[in-house]
């Protein structure tokens, strides 16, 4: 069957199995493989991509179900050669160790900060309870996605104040 969607900003056709995981159309099919697949039963979370702004697990998605949506994986994070500041987070306050989860966590962090600028830790460790970890311990994580929304506050008002 064939698949219309956006992926990363660009309209993708595609031929697939009508049973073909999302996961697998994005790591196989389209060769972005940052969106990891884990355990296939949607327990861990490191498939997570954005479809129409919400964080969702990619194995647990037909890829004909995501026909006429837009999806955004960690590749997509990435705009004119600007790391995102979820991305930069992570960096900054060394939010991976292993990295097999962390392109999952940024796509939720920044689905996150979309709906919510300036979450709580509470709120963060709320929005990436269904993903798992199993270097890191949490911590660093949810201090990446604070170093975000302070470096996304911080930019909007340096532009405010230079506009």
């Amino acid at each position: 069957m064939q698949v219309t969607m956006t992926v990363n900003g660009e309209q993708v056709t595609a031929e697939v199995e009508p049973r073909m995981l999302l996961v697998h159309f994005l790591r196989d099919q389209l060769q972005l493989t940052g969106t990891h697949w884990g355990c296939d039963t949607s327990n861990c979370g490191t498939c997570v991509v954005e479809v129409d702004g919400e964080p969702v697990k990619s194995c647990t998605m037909l890829a004909a179900m995501a026909s006429g949506h837009s999806v955004r994986t960690v590749e997509g994070l990435e705009v004119d050669g600007r790391l995102d500041p979820v991305q930069e987070g992570f960096m900054q306050c060394h939010g991976l160790q292993c990295g097999f989860c962390t392109p999952g966590m940024m796509i939720t962090a920044r689905c996150l900060l979309e709906s919510n600028p300036d979450p709580t830790e509470d709120e963060i460790r709320e929005a990436i309870s269904g993903q798992i970890c199993r270097c890191t311990g949490y911590t660093t994580i949810v201090r990446s996605v604070q170093w975000a929304a302070k470096a996304r506050k911080d930019q909007a008002e340096k532009e405010g104040a230079t506009a």
